[in-house]
């Protein structure tokens, strides 16, 4: 728990954060209609029996979530800081870098990945794999958008191999992984078993890993 940190080791905006951490006086009616987006987005493609791009986009979710978790344990790992923090309006903070307005809007940016990729796997696109270009050209976009929500001051980085102008780390491990692992699941085609078996896995994985991080008080 924060108050067995050393108060001068937490940055501010930590402390922030902990303060609305799973606070339901912070809810807004907004939430509401985002969510009903998402159901739509959904409902779609569920409707055109487009099953490999609703369980790419719930692989993209999965992911995600992983990392929030992670991220999450790092900042008791550390007695410092997680790798990233938000503060400031917010309908509800899931976990310390994970707002529900967050979980809705990855909920579909998977969606929407997979619907940008050409058909054919083997295309190239200024000599690259497209798979490869679309992942780098999407992960480069959320980490430009991540560094405008940092300058606004919601949005924390605390160390600087995690920050700018230092990015590799937050491009490969903070979005290409969850596009990549999209993709991946997307081009596996009408193999919906397979599908359903990596990210019924997947989710499988982020439980017990919500439970044990859970018990320990981390999350």
């Amino acid at each position: 728990m924060i108050e067995s940190l050393p108060v001068m080791m937490v940055p501010d905006f930590v402390r922030e954060a902990q303060s609305i951490l799973r606070n339901g006086s912070t809810f807004q009616w907004s939430t509401v209609t985002l969510l009903g987006l998402v159901v739509y987005v959904y409902s779609v493609e569920i409707e055109r029996r487009r099953w490999d791009i609703v369980l790419a986009g719930l692989a993209f979710s999965m992911v995600d979530l992983f990392n929030e978790m992670v991220n999450s344990a790092i900042f008791h790992l550390s007695d410092r800081a997680p790798l990233w923090t938000v503060t400031g309006d917010t309908s509800y903070l899931i976990f310390i870098g994970f707002t529900i307005e967050i979980l809705l809007l990855f909920a579909v940016s998977g969606v929407a990945f997979v619907k940008n990729l050409p058909q054919d796997p083997g295309a190239k696109i200024l000599g690259l794999p497209n798979r490869v270009f679309l992942v780098l050209v999407f992960s480069l976009i959320c980490v430009g958008i991540e560094i405008f929500l940092h300058s606004t001051g919601y949005f924390h980085w605390e160390y600087w191999w995690w920050n700018v102008p230092f990015i590799p780390l937050i491009v490969i491990f903070g979005y290409a992984t969850f596009f990549a692992v999209a993709a991946w699941v997307y081009d596996m085609g009408s193999n919906t078993r397979r599908q359903l078996r990596v990210v019924g896995s997947m989710a499988a994985i982020n439980l017990v890993l919500g439970l044990g991080l859970g018990i320990a008080g981390w999350l």
